[in-house]
């Protein structure tokens, strides 16, 4: 290894290219796939960003955002639960945001308890913004859907469903993938959705639960999927993961950002393989002399994968770094880059072995070693 190392740093101009190439493997994988988990997300954020344990919605929905009407008088099931501490109704549904200069968008309009330990009030809402959701009529949007709705920031008026509605508080990073988020109370969701929900008081979209123990949610939900056929039931993780897979796998976004990662490992692999056999071949001189003085050649092929080790190495810390960089370009153009530890140790080990491939590939080139090369 400190020879390998050391043969690398004298001839680091002919390494260099293979560095960068890994570097840039490591990186799109990395920014890619957190780019999707990043994207998909958003569509998860009503579940994320709030403290329920189980969730209870209409038969086979599919995603949070595509709930239906259940009744209001389910929230009974849930609450009988044993393990279940509280149980409370949330609403949410599509509909039109009607601009104050012309047009209109579509808006998701989510109604829940506006209480300080409410499980369906999600985490950006300030103490001051719960007090004044508690009036009728009363909106908080997110800040960076102010655009895209048409209206200035806090106090400015628009119109849903032909009812108008006063935007009383901004929100922070809770952007929408479908149409803008729309926090309000429980109240004013039910007159907002009268249209779309059947304008009856009593329907609901989902029941929210919250355990004694969180460790309980999956015992309950099993219980409640064996006695209750009429609706669907999940744990809070069950339900954030069955979104995110509905949207990537409706919108194919998934296949298109996974093969433009595919697409830059094999760029990065082919780069590394020449880079790597390249060096290799100019190192034949100095290899025979090993040879020569009598290194076996399964110790030269050692040094060969050392350098493939050290070149995959320093491209996944340079990689490392530059998808971090490039999430914080990102963040500061309204982009959301996901990389957990887990995906980056999955790019850094793809990478680092697609370098090691590139070594033993190259490797065919020292069967041209032979100490009578030297008499040339």
């Amino acid at each position: 290894m400190p020879y390998s190392l050391a043969t690398l740093w004298h001839d680091r101009q002919r390494f260099l290219p293979g560095v960068l190439a890994v570097a840039f493997s490591s990186l799109l994988i990395a920014l890619q796939c957190g780019l999707l988990l990043g994207i998909f997300s958003i569509t998860s954020i009503p579940i994320d960003h709030t403290r329920a344990d189980i969730w209870m919605g209409a038969p086979e929905v599919l995603s949070v955002d595509l709930g239906q009407t259940i009744r209001g008088s389910h929230v009974g099931r849930l609450e009988v639960q044993p393990e279940v501490v509280r149980a409370e109704p949330f609403m949410q549904g599509f509909s039109y945001w009607s601009k104050p200069v012309g047009g209109r968008e579509l808006c998701m309009v989510i109604g829940s308890h506006l209480e300080e330990d409410a499980l369906g009030k999600v985490d950006a809402l300030s103490p001051d913004m719960l007090g004044q959701l508690h009036i009728h009529g009363n909106i908080v949007i997110d800040e960076s859907d102010l655009e895209r709705l048409g209206v200035s920031g806090v106090g400015a008026t628009a119109e849903i469903s032909n009812q108008r509605v006063r935007v009383v508080g901004l929100t922070h990073g809770l952007k929408s993938l479908a149409g803008p988020y729309v926090f309000c109370s429980l109240e004013t969701a039910r007159s907002l959705l009268g249209g779309k929900l059947t304008g009856d008081t009593e329907q609901i979209t989902y029941v929210l639960a919250k355990c004694k123990d969180p460790a309980d949610a999956p015992r309950v939900v099993a219980r409640l999927r064996e006695r209750y056929k009429d609706v669907s039931t999940f744990t809070s993780s069950e339900f954030s993961f069955k979104s995110r897979m509905h949207w990537l796998l409706k919108t194919k976004a998934g296949i298109a950002l996974g093969y433009a990662a595919l697409l830059g490992l094999l760029v990065g692999a082919v780069v590394t393989n020449q880079t790597l056999y390249a060096a290799t071949v100019a190192s034949l001189r100095e290899f025979a002399v090993l040879r020569a003085l009598g290194i076996p050649r399964w110790r030269i092929a050692g040094m060969v994968l050392a350098q493939s080790f050290w070149v995959g190495l320093f491209g996944v810390t340079l990689g490392w770094v530059g998808s971090h960089a490039a999430r914080y370009v990102a963040a500061n153009m309204g982009a959301s880059v996901s990389l957990p530890w887990e995906l980056q140790a999955g790019a850094a080990a793809i990478t680092l072995l697609t370098a090691l491939v590139s070594g033993l590939v190259a490797l065919r080139s020292l069967r041209l070693i032979e100490p009578a090369m030297l008499l040339h």
